[in-house]
């Protein structure tokens, strides 16, 4: 499934993802930083987590949205 984590005048997708998988690189952080990306997009726990530590690969469309290709549900229902 293709899913796009968008961005908005405020954050961008893209920006947020690299400073999630940064911010793992520090373990006492990555909890924090793991719940942030959940959070933010109403992610699954293993796909936010796949996402902060690069196991889940995104790429960046033309508007500046996190574009991932993943096989599964990627948010928690509403």
């Amino acid at each position: 499934m293709i899913a796009r984590l968008l961005s908005s005048r405020f954050v961008s997708a893209p920006g947020m993802l690299r400073w999630a998988i940064n911010g793992c690189a520090f373990e006492d952080d990555r909890p924090t930083v793991i719940r942030v990306i959940r959070d933010t997009w109403r992610l699954k726990p293993e796909v936010a987590e796949g996402l902060c530590l690069g196991t889940i690969p995104f790429t960046v469309d033309e508007h500046d949205n996190a574009v991932i290709d993943y096989d599964g549900e990627i948010s928690e229902a509403v």
